[in-house]
Order: C-alpha cells, then structure tokens, then sequence
C-alpha cells in the first residue's frame, strides 16, 4: 500500500517536530551546564530574564513579565532577586515615573556574555562531529526556526548585546 503524499508530509514534519524536541533538550541541558560553576547562583529562568533584557533593552516589569509568560508580581520578585544579585538595575524614566525600568548592570551583562560563550563553544563542539553536506542549507532552516520563534539572530544578539554597555 502506497502512503499519500499529505500522508507522507504529515509523517515527515512529525519526524522533524520530535527531532527538534528532542534537540531542544538537549540545549537546555547545555544552557543548564553553561550556567554550572558561575560566582552567581542564577536559576535558568532568572537567566532567561537576563537574556531579554539583552536583546530589546531596558524593560519594564510588566512588558518583561509579558515577554517570560508569567504575571507581573513573579516577574517583580524575579527582578527583586537580581537587583540583589547586582545583575539589575531598577531605573525610572523622566517620561514614565510611573513604571519602573529593568536594566542589566555591568555584572550582569558580563555574566551574560560568559554564558553566551561558554554555550557557543559547546555547541561548536557538537558541530564538529557531525559530517554535513550542506552546511549553509542546514543554517538557513535554523535561522527561519529562529525567526519564527521571534528571537533574534545570533549575529543580530551579539550587536545588542555590545550596545547594552
């Protein structure tokens, strides 16, 4: 019995959609371990904060709240704990003194940055074992993966991260 061709699609994208879950297991277990041994006790979520306030910038909690999936009251403890980490500021704005404005210190943008490289080497590592025909192919699907999901370049994140200083 032949396997209709929507058959056969639906079967492939199942294929890609349980690879990539899988995959994306094992990037957070890799951002886990990049996390591993830092001077800072951050949690991955607390990391994951960090790293939005990287990419758009200063926030404020509640735009940031909105960005992580969570209300604005855990967003606010979140922001509590880094201010006590020193990985975050609290600002406010002459044209909003109403909200108050998340923005990463120094600190915390060095941690960033560290994790950033210490997950890029990682993940050079697994690319070096595998044998690809078509790199660029493979990066290009990546790359729309990633622009779906709304997340930025890699390129286009590090410009971001080099003007948040």
């Amino acid at each position: 019995m032949t396997v209709p061709a929507a058959d056969a699609r639906d079967e492939a994208e199942q294929q890609v959609t349980a690879s990539l879950l899988a995959l994306s297991r094992a990037f957070v277990g890799l951002a886990a371990r990049s996390l591993a041994g830092l001077d800072e006790d951050v949690t991955l979520a607390q990391y994951r904060t960090l790293v939005l306030l990287v990419s758009p910038g200063p926030q404020r909690v509640v735009d940031l709240a909105q960005e992580l999936g969570v209300t604005s009251s855990t967003a606010t403890r979140m922001c509590n704990r880094l201010v006590r980490k020193g990985l975050v500021a609290r600002r406010n704005r002459d044209d909003d003194r109403r909200a108050a404005w998340v923005t990463l210190t120094p600190a915390g943008r060095d941690l960033v940055g560290e994790v950033m490289r210490r997950r890029a080497t990682e993940i050079a590592g697994l690319v070096g074992e595998l044998s690809m025909t078509r790199p660029r192919a493979f990066a290009s699907v990546v790359e729309a993966l990633v622009e779906a999901s709304g997340e930025v370049t890699d390129a286009q994140w590090w410009r971001r991260w080099a003007e948040s200083a």
